[in-house]
C-alpha cells in the first residue's frame, strides 16, 4: 500500500511534467521568509511529512531529496518515508551542490520565487548553470494546486504594543531609520520580516504559534512616514489610532500596485538579499525602480535591545525561573515513581508559566524527552508515543514563554534517579563550555564565530562535539530565535554588541541513549574593565535563573575558575527566586544550590 507521501510526489510530478519541469525546490519558507510558519505555508510537512523548523526537499522525476542540519538528523528518518525521500545533511552536502551533481543538461528546475531570496536564487540559478540546466519561477506554486484540503490563511487581529514594554515610540525608530535612508539616498525600505515590522510599529499579532507576529508588509519612506499592508481582518479601531496619520493601513492586495507606483517614480529602494523574496526585487527592477541590496534596517537596532526592554526581560526571565523551579521540585518528588511520561512533565512545566503575570503564550513547543529521545535535538513528545521518566535515564527538558515584557529559553538536564559515571563526566563537560562562554570577556568588533570553541573546548579535549549552534538571538516578546547575532561555528560575521540578547546552550547527545543540553539566555553588557587603550571590551550578564542538576556535576572537573562561577549564581538564583516561590518549591531550591566543593 502507498503512503500519502508516495502519493502527494507522484501527484506532484504530474503536475511537473504538464508544466514541462524536471523538478521542483519545496524550502520550509513563506512569502516573509519565516522560521515559524503559519499552517497554511507548511508545504514541506504536507508533502514529506517532516515538521522541524529548517529544511527542504527537492522532487526530481526519477529521485527526491530532503535537506536539513544537524538538528534534524534524527526528526527527518522518523517522520519522512525515506523510500521516497533521502535525506542529507544541509551543512554536509548543501542543496545547491547536489543539484549541480545530479541535473542533467536541459533539465528545467522549478521553484516558488515568493519562497526564495535573492541570494537564494542566485545560489540555485549557478548550480543549475553549472549542470547545463535551468531554474523556472512557477506561479502559483504547483503543490498549491494539489492540496485540497489547505488552511486558510490566518486572520489574527493585529495589537497595539505598549511603550511600558518596547521604550521607544515607534514614530521615533522611524525617524533614526528614516535619516540612515535620507544619508544613503534611499527613497523607501521594503520590509517583509514580520519581527521586524512588528518592531518598528510596536505592534505584535497572531498569526504564528507560539511568535506574536503579525503577517504583512511594509515599505518605510525617507520622511519618517510608513505604509503597512495586511489583510484587513486583521484592523481595529485601536490598531489605526495607535499607528496615527503617519502610517498609513492598506490593503495587502494593494502591495503590488505599491510597488509599481516606486517603479514609475524610479525610486531607490532598499530590500534586504537575505531576507526578501526573490519575486519583489525582481518585479521592482522590471517596473523600473533601482534596487539597492542593502541589511533590514531594523534588523540590528531590535537586536540591540533598549534599557527598558533588557529590564523587561530581566523580569521575565525571573519569572519565567519561578516557574521552572517549582517544575523541578514537582519532578524531584514524582519522577522517580516510574509514572511520569514526557507529556505529563510537559504539562505540568507549561501549567507553571501560565500562571506567571504577563505570560501570553509558550515561546516555541515544549522538548521535553527523556531517555534516547533526548539525543533528538528538537524532538516532541506530541509527535510521538510519550516515554516514561524511568530511574537511570536522562530527561532533557527545553521551554521557553512569550511574556508581554520578554522571550524566554531554557534547557536544563536532570538525572532521574543515579546518573552514571559517564553522564557525570559527559554533563559537566557541557557545563565548563556553558560557563567559559557565560565568562568571557572580548573586544568591541568580535563575532559569535569567534567565540564559538569556548563552549566545545571541554568536548572537543575528549573528541567529542555537537551538531548545532551554541547560541541564537532571542527577540523581545517577539521571536525566540532572532538574527543577525549568533553563536556557531562560522559563517557569521555580525559581531556582537551591547543590548544583544543570545542563548548559551552547548550540549552533548549519544545517539539511542540520552541527550544533554545546559541553556541560559545571556545580554552583551559592557565590560567592567577595557585593555587600557580606549577599546571597548564586552562581557555577558546571565539572566536566566534555574540551577543546574549538582548530581551531574563532577566536581573534580571544574576548576576553581569555574566552581567560584557556578557557586555564585546558584546564589543568586536562590536569592532571587526564592522570594518568588511556595515554601516546598523554596525548600527543594535551598539544597540545589548547596556550594560544590
Amino acid at each position: 500500500m502507498s503512503t500519502a507521501c508516495e502519493e502527494r510526489v507522484r501527484a506532484l510530478r504530474g503536475q511537473l511534467a504538464r508544466q514541462e519541469l524536471s523538478g521542483f525546490i519545496v524550502p520550509h519558507a513563506d512569502e516573509y521568509q519565516n522560521e515559524y510558519l503559519p499552517a497554511c505555508a507548511e508545504r514541506l510537512a504536507w508533502l514529506t511529512g517532516f515538521t522541524g523548523s529548517a529544511g527542504t526537499a527537492v522532487v526530481l522525476s526519477e529521485q527526491a531529496s530532503i535537506f536539513v542540519d544537524g538538528r534534524y538528523t534524527l526528526q527527518v528518518r522518523s517522520q519522512v518515508d525515506v523510500r521516497v525521500f533521502t535525506p542529507r545533511h544541509l551543512i554536509e552536502e548543501p542543496v545547491h551542490s547536489w543539484l549541480s551533481a545530479v541535473l542533467r543538461p536541459g533539465d528545467k528546475l522549478g521553484y516558488d520565487p515568493w519562497l526564495h531570496t535573492p541570494q537564494e536564487v542566485k545560489r540555485l540559478k549557478e548550480a543549475c548553470s553549472k549542470a547545463g540546466a535551468a531554474l523556472m519561477p512557477c506561479e502559483p506554486n504547483p503543490i498549491d494546486a494539489l492540496w485540497d484540503d489547505r488552511p486558510a490563511p490566518p486572520e489574527a487581529k493585529v495589537v497595539p504594543h505598549d511603550l511600558a514594554y518596547t521604550g521607544k515610540s515607534s514614530e521615533d525608530k522611524r525617524h533614526q531609520l528614516s535619516r540612515q535612508l535620507k544619508n544613503d539616498g534611499i527613497g523607501v525600505a521594503v520590509l517583509t520580516a514580520p519581527d521586524s515590522i512588528a518592531w518598528l510599529l510596536n505592534i505584535r499579532g497572531g498569526d504564528v504559534e507560539h511568535t506574536p507576529l503579525p503577517l504583512g508588509f511594509a515599505l518605510l519612506y525617507q520622511d519618517g512616514t510608513a505604509s503597512l499592508f495586511l489583510d484587513v481582518h486583521k484592523v481595529s479601531d485601536a490598531l489605526t489610532s495607535h499607528l496615527g496619520p503617519s502610517v498609513r493601513i492598506r490593503s495587502v492586495s494593494e502591495f503590488h500596485d505599491a510597488l509599481e507606483q516606486l517603479g514609475k517614480a524610479g525610486e531607490r529602494v532598499l530590500c534586504d538579499p537575505n531576507r526578501t523574496a526573490s519575486w519583489i526585487p525582481e518585479h521592482l527592477v522590471r517596473v523600473g525602480a533601482q534596487v539597492i541590496e542593502e541589511d533590514d534596517p531594523c534588523l540590528l537596532p531590535k537586536a540591540c535591545k533598549n534599557t527598558v526592554e533588557i529590564s523587561g526581560a530581566r523580569a521575565a526571565q525571573k519569572r519565567d525561573g519561578a516557574a521552572v523551579c517549582q517544575f523541578l521540585a514537582w519532578l524531584s518528588q514524582e519522577a522517580g515513581k516510574g509514572r511520569l511520561s514526557e507529556r505529563d512533565a510537559q504539562a505540568y512545566l507549561d501549567a507553571c508559566r501560565r500562571r506567571q503575570p504577563l505570560w501570553q503564550d509558550s515561546s516555541f513547543p515544549t522538548i521535553s524527552a527523556s531517555g534516547s529521545n533526548g539525543a533528538i535535538v528538537h524532538y516532541r513528545a506530541a509527535d510521538q508515543q510519550p516515554r516514561m521518566l524511568a530511574p537511570g535515564t536522562l530527561y532533557l527538558v527545553d521551554s521557553g514563554g512569550q511574556y508581554l515584557d520578554g522571550t524566554t529559553d531554557i534547557t536544563r538536564t536532570i538525572a532521574i534517579g543515579s546518573p552514571t559515571p559517564e553522564h557525570r563526566d559527559r554533563y559537566t563537560r557541557v557545563l565548563k563550555g556553558h560557563i567559559a562562554l557565560a565568562t568571557a570577556t572580548f573586544p568591541k568588533g568580535t563575532t559569535g564565530a569567534q567565540l564559538d570553541a569556548l563552549a566545545r573546548r571541554p568536548l572537543w579535549e575528549v573528541g567529542l562535539d555537537y551538531d548545532h549552534g551554541t547560541g541564537h538571538g532571542v527577540g523581545s516578546y517577539l521571536g525566540v530565535h532572532e538574527g543577525p547575532q549568533r553563536i556557531s561555528k562560522g559563517g557569521h560575521t555580525v559581531a556582537l554588541q551591547p543590548g544583544m540578547i543570545l542563548s548559551n546552550e552547548p550540549g552533548y547527545y549519544k545517539n539511542g541513549e540520552y541527550g544533554i543540553r545546559l541553556e541560559n539566555l545571556v545580554v552583551v553588557i559592557l565590560a567592567a574593565t577595557g585593555d587600557g587603550a580606549g577599546r571597548e571590551w564586552f562581557a555577558f550578564e546571565t539572566i536566566t535563573l534555574v540551577p543546574f542538576d549538582a548530581s551531574l556535576i563532577d566536581g573534580s572537573l571544574l576548576n576553581v575558575t569555574e566552581r567560584d562561577w557556578l557557586n555564585a549564581y546558584h546564589t543568586r538564583v536562590r536569592e532571587s527566586i526564592g522570594p518568588l516561590v511556595d515554601s516546598s518549591t523554596a525548600d527543594w531550591l535551598e539544597q540545589a544550590t548547596e556550594r560544590i566543593v
